[in-house]
């Protein structure tokens, strides 16, 4: 399994199963997504500038706080100057990608976003650009491309048709995983992933997302808990488990190995250790924010997010002492997938001979 063989539905969903129960078998999952991380990627955690530069969102998903229907949220829309100054902060703080997030604002076209791409490419040429904006159209995400974006994250949150219909009523499952699949054909290093603990969820169902991830084979894959939002319908429901987080993150390690895997802040939010347990667990990307102060608490997908307040050059240097004691390495790079640094490789080999 270490080397992305594939599970059957029926296999994976009978591992999680015995996962609930059996404190050993997971003790000894969380040791091989370790081992196997640490020789595909070694002790380096890679960090990323966030950059959440709108909450401005057209879809009304159940889950989150952008949720269109929620009147309450307190808006907002970075324009291309200040997102600018913020990345030239992230710079000078040594970030080498910046990953720039929003609801899907159409305010931001096509036109708009590739000339935002070529500026940041043309002021920081040595960094790469990550774009997590929602779903757009094939020629949307080709103009992106050859503006000079590199990655794009797009979770698909949950692989389990019905699920995905309930969460979901402005989109539909077969839009999403299109939209995976054209950013992957055009070129884009591609980012899915899930939630875990949604209301009603099974483990069946999670199944159904670890064996669509290795389908897909995405280059990155971002795994967080359920957190419930009090402007949303589902105010009421239980957090996700940090556990089943856990195992989640740990068999998506095992089933794409070479992947990029997020400690995301949902993990810290739901522990205060929460980070530090993911990247023990398998993941190796943790994604500091960016966004000036004054806007980020309005970006609430889920509430009591850590880290509002620190300064960027402050929560700079508290990852890295947190990466450090969970007994890792930061690394600044631009920290491309193995399946990109193997590409190149390939490409100076030919230029060589």
């Amino acid at each position: 399994m270490a080397d992305g063989k594939e599970w059957t539905h029926t296999e994976m969903t009978e591992l999680l199963t015995r996962l609930d129960s059996e404190p050993t078998l997971r003790a000894q999952l969380r040791q091989l997504a370790a081992r196997t991380k640490l020789e595909r990627y070694g002790k380096g955690v890679f960090l990323r500038g966030l950059i959440e530069f709108s909450s401005i969102c057209r879809q009304d998903c159940s889950y989150c706080g952008l949720r269109a229907s929620n009147k309450q949220a307190d808006r907002y829309r970075l324009h291309p100057e200040e997102i600018l100054a913020c990345c030239a902060e992230g710079y000078e703080l040594g970030y080498r990608t910046f990953v720039l997030q929003s609801g899907e604002d159409y305010w931001f076209t096509a036109a708009r976003l590739t000339k935002l791409i070529r500026e940041i490419k043309s002021r920081f040429a040595d960094v790469a650009v990550t774009l997590s904006i929602g779903e757009r159209d094939d020629e949307t995400y080709e103009q992106l491309y050859e503006a000079g974006a590199d990655r794009f994250l797009l979770r698909h949150e949950t692989a389990s048709p019905s699920l995905y219909a309930k969460l979901h009523p402005t989109m539909t499952i077969e839009s999403r995983r299109s939209r995976l699949l054209a950013l992957q054909r055009i070129g884009f290093q591609i980012g899915a992933g899930c939630m875990v603990g949604l209301p009603g969820q099974t483990n069946s169902e999670l199944a159904d997302d670890l064996v669509y991830l290795h389908s897909l084979s995405p280059d990155m894959i971002g795994i967080g808990p359920f957190l419930p939002h009090s402007n949303t319908p589902l105010r009421e429901a239980s957090q996700g488990s940090m556990e089943k987080a856990l195992d989640i993150i740990s068999l998506s390690r095992l089933v794409v190995p070479d992947a990029l895997i997020p400690a995301s802040t949902a993990m810290g939010t739901i522990h205060p250790q929460g980070r530090e347990k993911a990247l023990q667990a398998g993941a190796n990307v943790v994604m500091p924010n960016l966004s000036p102060l004054a806007v980020r608490p309005k970006y609430a997908i889920y509430e009591n997010k850590i880290c509002l307040g620190d300064e960027s050059a402050q929560c700079r240097h508290c990852l890295e002492l947190r990466i450090r004691g969970a007994g890792f390495e930061v690394d600044m790079g631009r920290g491309d997938s193995l399946r990109v640094q193997r590409q190149l490789m390939r490409q100076g080999d030919r230029v060589r001979t």
